[in-house]
């Protein structure tokens, strides 16, 4: 199973089960599983059986289909996708103190190699659209920026991110009156 659909997985499960107001504990007991698997399943530790998936599932009441829907591996069509900074995950890994996790995307992308960039925009910066062989990661650092893709434009702030196909023509604009600034992590595919 992919890391990617694993979360997908792992995040269904918690956000149902929190829906619900059952605790950890009670899905447990309602899945004849422990608690302690269902704390590593909800945080992406462990890949639980089929059987178990199923029966966490139905413990949960929610029809399998409902709960599979929308779920995919990140084949075919690459979207666009943005996170706003209120949308990312909070997780805590265990034995750690005072450390604070976001996860901003999980994205599984064949092998690839890894290009890490801070790009900085003058208020007046320009550059037509442009198309690049990979897959580009944008985090606001600061100020305002706006991405055209085509016709389409995205308003981003300081924390928001975004992930997509650079193969989709875009360019970025300074939308503020001072200098702004994102880290890029460009993903290129290894050609085999």
């Amino acid at each position: 199973m992919e890391d990617d659909v694993l979360i997908q997985i792992s995040n269904r499960i918690k956000d149902r089960r929190r829906e619900k107001n059952i605790t950890v504990q009670e899905l447990a007991s309602r899945a004849n599983v422990s608690k302690g698997l269902i704390s590593q399943i909800e945080n992406s530790r462990t890949i639980p059986s089929l059987i178990v998936l199923i029966d966490i599932i139905k413990a949960l009441e929610i029809d399998l289909n409902v709960f599979f829907k929308d779920i995919h591996s990140g084949a075919g069509k690459f979207p666009l996708i943005i996170r706003r900074k209120n949308e990312y995950y909070h997780f805590e890994k265990e034995h750690a103190e005072g450390f604070l996790y976001q996860r901003i995307f999980t994205q599984s992308i064949k092998s690839s190699t890894v290009d890490i960039v801070i790009l900085e925009l003058e208020p007046d910066a320009s550059r037509p659209q442009v198309e690049t062989e990979a897959y580009e990661y944008k985090y606001i650092l600061s100020g305002s920026i706006q991405y055209q893709f085509g016709d389409d434009k995205y308003d981003l702030a300081q924390g928001d991110s975004m992930l997509f196909d650079g193969r989709i023509p875009h360019t970025p604009k300074n939308i503020g009156t001072e200098k702004a600034s994102m880290l890029v992590i460009y993903f290129f595919e290894n050609q085999g």
